[in-house]
């Protein structure tokens, strides 16, 4: 059964993440430095009123061209930001209520982030990147290991969970990412553009691994590739900072 046919078959459940109507706005400093304080005169609106809910088990793909927003609302959404006017929710929590540390305690907990450049640490091996955020947590080292093992056999990578990201093809390092991203059972999982330095055939394997774990939870991924729409439920359609569609 395909993720759609799953996903008619079986509604979808309780709304993860939610925005209303949110706007960012980002400002120029005197020295030409960019922030986003609105106390200054605002040169790029890359929000402008978005309204978006996710519920668990929904994969919903961000499309647009580029600058129209993908990535700030994944920034948002995941916590790495707050919004200029509006609000993000997490599971019921408003992101914006939360002080720095208790906003990236809840995105330690809650989300997984899947970057398009995989950002793992080249001096560590495969189950070492995975167990990252475990250790952040405080998790022992059995526990760690047992863990990463665990969702490196999980993505299809049972056999290198020694190897360093540099013995590892480009496939193979987007999955040790997808299962560092995994490492806390996240209620949420953002990815941006997953495929977007893959080849076609690789590309097909992630987003088939993507697709699986849209099952388990909400999965917003960002990316104008059309195998990615294809195995989306909603396509929600960005342009000039504004969603324009979705469904």
């Amino acid at each position: 059964m395909t993720h759609a046919e799953h996903a008619a078959a079986e509604p979808h459940g309780t709304a993860r993440v939610r925005c209303e109507s949110v706007s960012r706005v980002y400002s120029r400093t005197s020295g030409g430095g960019w922030f986003s304080r609105q106390t200054e005169t605002p040169v790029v609106t890359a929000l402008d009123d978005v309204s978006l809910t996710v519920r668990d088990g929904e994969l919903v793909c961000l499309t647009g061209p580029s600058g129209s927003g993908k990535s700030t609302l994944l920034h948002l959404l995941a916590g790495l930001d707050t919004p200029t006017s509006g609000t993000v929710s997490l599971a019921g929590t408003d992101l914006s209520s939360l002080s720095d540390r208790e906003r990236t305690r809840l995105r330690l907990d809650r989300v997984g982030i899947v970057f398009q450049r995989f950002h793992l640490l080249s001096a560590l091996s495969a189950r070492s990147n995975v167990a990252l955020p475990l250790l952040e947590r405080g998790v022992k080292r059995s526990a760690r290991r047992a863990r990463a093992t665990d969702l490196l056999e999980r993505v299809g990578l049972g056999d290198r969970i020694t190897h360093k990201p540099g013995e590892l093809s480009g496939g193979e390092q987007q999955r040790v990412a997808i299962a560092r991203a995994l490492a806390n059972d996240p209620a949420i999982l953002i990815a941006d553009e997953p495929t977007g330095e893959l080849d076609t055939d690789t590309g097909r394997r992630i987003l088939d691994t993507l697709s699986e774990l849209a099952t388990e939870r909400a999965v917003v991924i960002a990316s104008h590739d059309a195998q990615t729409q294809a195995i989306a439920d909603r396509i929600v359609k960005l342009r000039d900072g504004r969603l324009v569609s979705d469904g």
